[in-house]
């Protein structure tokens, strides 16, 4: 009777434990670092890109929307920023081709295009993304 009352208890200790270790996906931190004007006009940034999820992303698309300093929309791409491995710490270069450095007053995150691993889509990848800057650029989600 003991035996099988412990092992209930474990039993519930289990379950309840379960939501407890899929809590926590993992996240997928991006920094945009700097942004530096190219000799044509362009502007390039420098991205970096934590993936501490346990899958590898072959697909990370995300959209972005660029204002000006009066906050006005000049413009909206796609970014492919995949693959990005699990675990792994990884610096990406964008050009943003007919834009000047100096004509970005904010670039927005509006969301995740597409987050895929080998087995197919991943969802969530919007709410797990982090946003941060060191670029004289507010970068926002």
């Amino acid at each position: 009777m003991l035996r099988r009352i412990l092992s209930g208890v474990s039993v519930l200790a289990a379950l309840f434990a379960l939501p407890l270790m899929a809590a926590d996906p993992g996240t997928i931190d991006v920094e945009l670092n700097k942004l530096e004007d190219r000799d044509n006009g362009d502007c390039r940034a420098y991205m970096v890109f934590q993936n501490a999820t346990e899958s590898r992303l072959e697909v990370f698309q995300l959209d972005l929307v660029l204002f000006d300093a009066d906050g006005i929309i000049t413009r909206r791409l796609a970014l492919e920023a995949g693959p990005l491995n699990a675990g792994k710490t990884v610096v990406k270069l964008f050009d943003m081709t007919s834009t000047a450095c100096a004509e970005i007053g904010q670039i927005l995150v509006n969301g995740v295009v597409e987050c895929r691993t080998s087995k197919g889509p991943v969802s969530g990848c919007t709410r797990r993304t982090r946003v941060t800057t060191r670029a004289d650029v507010p970068f926002l989600k």
